[in-house]
């Protein structure tokens, strides 16, 4: 490659998801070959980068900032729009396609602007989008005013500074193929964990796959903050072998070796701990009655300030279901929570039936929101 070569130029959109920024592209406008598309991918992120910072590209330096998504008009019958979703890593060039991100789900659905979706000109625009990861489907509910998506309004989300309109997510039928919510068939297991010891789990496939523990197993309280987590070597070491473990267990590795290397962004691991009061990241008190369940999850090895999407899914989930940890700690298993965050609280809710085959959740909802951040072209170095 000639290093006073041109810059190429690609179609995107910067957006804010949830509690999350990506880059959104067009299938059209990439690359068909995968090793030469991720390769392209990368660089508009600010990957590989051993600094750890991403100055030379759009990314964030955190695992909620360093993301891009592609999407597409879909031919599947009933959606809308086709979604696939990576996960950029920091320092290594390496693009995980392993899962979903929950939180940019939401800015899947203002796809309408891309003249991806029919929507009407006013009301709430039905966007069905097929999630290409995990193969599933997500209705997004967004309103519509004039012909526009409406981007500004009076919906809070802890975590998000600035108000925007309420765009309402049902994940359907979020369990793995064939209603294996549970792949090792317990809501429960023990994972035995070389250095650590034997950790109680519930590994959980809603949404995106998940280990879950309790705070009390990693001696902490569940009010903990990113500041309390993220410096401690020896504990974000010990989260990362359970989580690698734990991937292992689920069929998603072939080894814990392979599972921390190559499989970063899923399971993604979370713990919980009975309601109590605890001060928010911003200064805010979160009362220990408002809340049914102190949650925290981490995301790429580190806690993430508020919660990821499909970690939220998979909290329904596990909370509308006997026996796991989730149901344990609240008291019995239910259809709706409220659980506390780093940055605040957020409700969810789940639809749970059993039969023979054991549990199975039909629909997961909870309400985001999403906004245009910038729109036009990103520039990136001619790599032929």
């Amino acid at each position: 490659m000639n290093k006073w070569g041109k810059q190429i130029k690609i179609p995107a959109m910067y957006m804010r998801g949830g509690t999350s920024k990506g880059v959104f592209f067009l299938k059209e406008d990439l690359p068909t070959d995968p090793s030469k598309r991720d390769k392209v991918l990368l660089r508009p992120i600010g990957s590989p980068d051993p600094y750890g910072q991403q100055i030379d590209g759009l990314g964030g330096a955190t695992s909620s900032t360093s993301k891009v998504v592609i999407v597409s008009k879909s031919n599947r019958p009933g959606c809308d729009v086709d979604y696939l979703f990576g996960q950029v890593v920091i320092g290594q060039p390496l693009v995980d396609w392993s899962g979903n991100c929950g939180n940019l789900t939401s800015a899947v659905g203002p796809s309408i602007f891309r003249g991806l979706v029919d929507a009407p000109l006013d009301g709430v625009a039905e966007v069905n989008i097929w999630q290409e990861n995990i193969g599933k489907k997500i209705v997004a509910h967004v309103p519509m005013k004039d012909g526009e998506v409406q981007e500004l309004g009076d919906f809070a989300l802890d975590g998000v500074t600035f108000p925007a309109p309420e765009i309402k997510l049902e994940f359907l039928d979020p369990g793995a193929d064939g209603g294996n919510m549970f792949p090792t068939g317990n809501p429960i297991d023990i994972i035995h964990v070389p250095g650590v010891g034997e950790v109680e789990a519930t590994l959980i496939n809603a949404g995106n796959p998940a280990v879950f523990v309790s705070a009390s197993s990693m001696g902490l309280s569940g009010t903990e903050l990113q500041g309390d987590i993220n410096g401690d070597a020896d504990l974000l070491t010990r989260f990362e072998a359970i989580r690698a473990h734990g991937a292992v267990m689920m069929g998603l590795a072939e080894s814990v070796e392979y599972a921390m290397t190559n499989r970063q962004h899923t399971p993604k691991i979370a713990f919980f701990e009975t309601s109590a009061s605890y001060t928010t990241s911003d200064g805010k008190e979160v009362h220990g009655e408002d809340i049914d369940i102190l949650a925290r999850i981490l995301s790429m090895g580190k806690l993430h300030h508020a919660m990821t999407g499909t970690g939220a899914v998979a909290i329904a989930a596990a909370a509308a279901i006997p026996g796991t940890i989730v149901s344990r700690i609240i008291g019995d298993a239910r259809p709706e929570l409220r659980f506390g965050h780093p940055s605040g609280t957020l409700k969810v809710g789940a639809e749970a039936a059993h039969d023979q085959a054991g549990w199975e959740v039909k629909k997961v909802t909870m309400s985001r929101s999403a906004r245009r951040l910038m729109e036009g072209l990103v520039l990136i170095p001619d790599q032929e």
